[in-house]
């Protein structure tokens, strides 16, 4: 299983905390392509639904739908998140947009980071109830430690142990370092 590891570059540090690489580039690219080899393998003669979870999968998927050669369709998605009640009692309310139509379809969601699962694991159950003919999971960063629900993810790039990451599409609490070519932990 690959697991993150430190680099050689130093870490930098702005007034929005500081940044550690723990993936480089080319580790990034190299572990893309072993996957796309994976998942193409498996959807042989098959068309796919690639579903990305905003925003910390986009650059992610980029890379990964180049390396594929299999037919597909690409779309996004965007979670909304509405609290109902107060206090202990209260509860998180999870909408994805209903206008997907993938009935019978074969589905890849595609994760940045799989933390604690449940929003993906929503999703999951709400596509089989949509009827697709099936749904996997990508992630590039697996923080199992994290995970509040029993999912795995059928493809992960690395197990990490950092609690949060920037670069490669994901960003800081205020919405910097997105354009890191690789990736970092991040700490105020």
């Amino acid at each position: 299983m690959p697991k993150a590891t430190g680099t050689n570059a130093t870490g930098t540090s702005s007034g929005s905390g500081s940044v550690r690489p723990v993936i480089t580039a080319e580790q990034l690219q190299k572990r893309i392509k072993e996957m796309a080899r994976q998942i193409s393998d498996d959807y042989q003669g098959k068309k796919l639904h690639v579903l990305a979870i905003m925003e910390n999968g986009f650059v992610f998927m980029a890379d990964l739908i180049r390396s594929l050669e299999v037919p597909m369709v690409c779309q996004f998605l965007k979670p909304r998140y509405q609290q109902k009640g107060n206090g202990e009692s209260a509860l998180e309310e999870i909408f994805f947009s209903d206008e997907l139509e993938l009935r019978g379809q074969h589905v890849l969601l595609i994760e940045g980071v799989l933390h604690s699962g449940v929003t993906t694991e929503f999703l999951m159950s709400n596509l089989r109830g949509r009827g697709v003919a099936s749904v996997k999971l990508a992630t590039l960063l697996d923080r199992q430690a994290a995970r509040r629900v029993a999912l795995q993810p059928d493809y992960f790039g690395y197990l990490v142990d950092e609690h949060f990451f920037v670069g490669y599409g994901m960003a800081s609490p205020t919405q910097e370092h997105r354009n890191l070519p690789y990736v970092a932990a991040w700490h105020e």
